[in-house]
């Protein structure tokens, strides 16, 4: 049984083989699920990879840069009928840069009238200027079409890069880089020398055979410096493509942004360049550059045509990642400063909170928290929720947050506190409504006045009587004009923990928000009591899932020792 050979009882491939050994043609035997079973010597050398790396994997997995039409095949498995068709591609050896056309014939395999596999038959042709120019023209469009769902999946900057890069290679190119400057993703390290373009290479694909040799190039991440008479500044100072092919020391070096890396230009068989602008509103941002080498062809105008549009494709996810990246930092700066831990109003007062933004695809958003000092000893604790995300709606929690410490100090319950508020806001044009929940909490700790606008009720923890959840009367949000807010009175002793929270903590898709509200009834404190270990468990076990930010407090009164009776 020769070496290369591998199969189930039913195919008896020892007797092919003493056959197909000696074909000049490229021979192989697939099973029902299209795994090499055998492959002849001539398809061993046309492929450039041993027998024993094929046998058990299918043509995919073998030759991912060549068009196997691996649809074809099932088609003749599921009805007999033979098939014919040209394929190309590029094959995975070192030097297999360049694209190669075959014709293939596939035919059924049937033992004893059941079916167990393929054979598949092929011819290496060269392809004439017109199939030439087709294969081309189909995998431009195939490009264009691919774009529309490979090219802004997220709202990432280098995400986006490399899906681009990977999406041209290699259908466009053997090499792809895409660069942005420095600006546009995040400060440069160290100043650019003088009369040099610095860029930040956000991705670099390539096609398996060179993938060695342009690690010389530096990886993703990485600052690039070119000299002002280079491709990409030109590129750059022109908003046009620019098209070199490396066919002198003098080009070469115009298109490299070193002399060592012109140097391994040429040790790679790099022969052709193009530099494409990816701009937004006419300004460059940055750079698709695309390399092709060896056998491969020089990039046609056809080339160009689509690489700037693909390059303007992803310009827009671009810009669009660039927006939400800056307003995201702005608006989750503005919150944190915002957001400062709140000090305790008393010495005996226990105060404990966390703000955990929603993951990048979702914008900060208006959550807040506060803890107010009151005459008397007492203090009131605020928890709230603007509607909406962005530096929007942090900019109205800050209008929510100083008007609410305006009126704590009038000496109001909650309800009467959350009416005014209602109707300050309306006055003052604020145009984002928000959920607020308040708790004025008497010096002693003794007893507790809860009023909500709209927000979730919280949650007391008493050593002695358990957890319970507050039954808030519901109100309508602040910012509607409606009021109609009221107060409730709860026993809240010293020891007793306050744990009040945003939608975020629970609310989740395709659940009944009052079952999720019913789970923080099993929420208990740790043995030692610690507040900050509490939240910690809290968010272990709620946070994941989240889809909106979370902000959560827990608060607590405790017993102050009595105060030492004087000598007489």
């Amino acid at each position: 049984m020769p070496v290369h050979a591998h199969h189930p009882p039913s195919i008896d491939v020892s007797a092919l083989a003493a056959v197909l050994d000696g074909t000049t043609a490229g021979v192989a035997v697939f099973d029902t699920e299209l795994r090499y079973l055998y492959v002849n010597p001539s398809l061993v050398r046309h492929n450039g990879i041993p027998p024993a790396a094929h046998i058990g994997r299918r043509p995919s997995e073998v030759l991912p840069d060549i068009d196997a039409r691996e649809d074809l095949m099932r088609a003749v498995l599921a009805d007999g009928r033979a098939r014919e068709v040209t394929s190309s591609g590029r094959l995975p050896a070192e030097s297999g840069t360049a694209r190669v056309y075959w014709h293939g014939a596939y035919h059924r395999l049937e033992v004893d009238g059941r079916v167990v596999g393929v054979v598949g038959i092929v011819l290496e042709v060269m392809a004439d200027d017109e199939q030439r120019r087709f294969a081309q023209a189909q995998r431009h469009l195939s490009l264009l079409d691919s774009a529309n769902t490979r090219i802004g999946t997220t709202l990432d900057m280098d995400t986006t890069c490399a899906e681009l890069a990977d999406l041209v290679v290699p259908g466009l190119a053997d090499v792809a880089t895409v660069e942005v400057f420095p600006r546009d993703v995040a400060p440069p390290v160290r100043p650019a020398p003088p009369d040099v373009v610095r860029l930040r290479r956000a991705a670099l694909s390539s096609v398996r055979g060179l993938a060695r040799g342009i690690a010389r190039f530096g990886v993703a991440g990485d600052y690039i410096d070119y000299q002002q008479e280079a491709a990409v500044p030109r590129c750059l100072a022109t908003n046009l493509p620019v098209v070199e092919k490396l066919t002198d020391e003098e080009r070469v070096a115009r298109v490299a942004p070193t002399p060592d890396r012109a140097a391994a230009y040429r040790e790679l068989g790099l022969h052709s360049a193009v530099a494409v602008p990816i701009s937004v509103r006419g300004a460059p941002i940055g750079v698709l550059g695309l390399l092709r080498a060896g056998g491969s062809p020089a990039f046609s105008d056809d080339d160009v045509v689509v690489a700037r549009e693909l390059a303007g494709r992803a310009a827009v996810h671009l810009d669009h990642a660039r927006r939400f990246t800056h307003e995201h930092t702005i608006a989750l700066e503005l919150q944190r400063s915002l957001l400062s831990e709140p000090r305790p109003p008393h010495p005996h007062i226990e105060v404990a909170t966390r703000y955990l933004p929603a993951d990048r695809s979702v914008l900060v958003g208006g959550d807040w928290f506060d803890v107010i000092p009151l005459p008397d000893g007492r203090h009131l604790k605020a928890m709230g929720d603007v509607m909406g995300h962005g530096v929007e709606a942090a900019v109205a929690m800050s209008h929510y947050r100083s008007l609410l410490r305006l009126l704590a100090d009038e000496e109001l319950p909650p309800h009467r506190i959350l009416e005014l508020l209602d109707r300050m806001v309306e006055r003052s044009g604020i145009d984002r409504a928000a959920t607020c929940l308040l708790a004025v909490v008497n010096a002693d700790g003794g007893m507790c006045e809860v009023a909500s606008a709209g927000h979730l009720p919280p949650v007391f923890l008493d050593p002695e009587v358990g957890t319970r959840i507050c039954d808030v009367p519901a109100a309508p949000p602040l910012g509607t004009g409606f009021g109609g807010y009221r107060s409730t009175v709860m026993e809240c002793g010293p020891g007793t923990v306050l744990f009040m929270y945003t939608d975020g903590l629970v609310e989740r898709r395709g659940e009944d928000i009052d079952t999720c509200v019913a789970r923080l009834g099993e929420l208990t404190l740790p043995d030692n009591g610690d507040l900050e270990t509490f939240l910690d468990r809290v968010l272990e076990r709620f946070g994941p899932g989240a889809e909106d930010d979370i902000a959560v407090m827990a608060s607590r009164t405790r017993e102050e020792p009595d105060a030492a009776v004087p000598e007489p």
